[in-house]
C-alpha cells in the first residue's frame, strides 16, 4: 500500500499560481504511476495530469493543458503539481494518486488517492 497526502491548496487570484505537492510513504513510490484529479461541487472528478513512474512521461487534462506542469522525485517520494495562470474555474479540491502499472486519466483505475486540498481561486 502507498498512503498519499497533499499540500500547497489556498486561495489565489485569478492569474496567480499554486504548487500543489502529494508526500507518499509506504511502498516503494517509483513503483507507481501518479495522477491528479480535481473536483468541484456538483461536478465529476477530472483529470488534471498522469506521470510514468520514471517521471519520463506527462500527460494533461484539456482544460489545464499549457498552463500546468506535474514532476515527481522519486527519491524524496514527492510529486508536485505546478499551475499557472489560474482561472475561477480551477476551483475545487485537488487530489493526487496512485496505481500500479501505466498512468491513466481515468480515475476508476487509481487504487490508492489522497484526502484533497482545497483550491480556490478569486475572480
Amino acid at each position: 500500500q502507498v498512503q498519499l497526502v497533499e499540500s500547497g491548496g489556498g486561495l489565489v487570484q485569478a492569474g496567480g499560481s499554486l504548487r500543489l505537492s502529494c508526500a507518499a510513504s509506504g511502498r516503494a513510490f517509483s513503483g507507481y504511476s501518479m495522477g491528479w484529479f480535481r473536483q468541484a461541487p456538483g461536478k465529476e472528478r477530472e483529470f488534471i495530469a498522469g506521470i510514468s513512474r520514471s517521471g519520463g512521461i506527462t500527460y494533461y487534462g484539456d482544460s489545464v493543458k499549457g498552463r500546468t506542469t506535474t514532476s515527481r522525485d522519486n527519491a524524496k517520494n514527492t510529486e508536485l503539481l505546478q499551475m499557472n495562470s489560474l482561472k475561477p474555474e480551477d476551483t475545487a479540491v485537488y487530489y493526487c494518486a496512485a496505481k500500479a502499472g501505466s498512468s491513466s486519466s481515468f480515475y476508476s483505475a487509481y487504487d490508492y488517492w489522497g484526502q484533497g486540498t482545497q483550491v480556490t481561486v478569486s475572480s
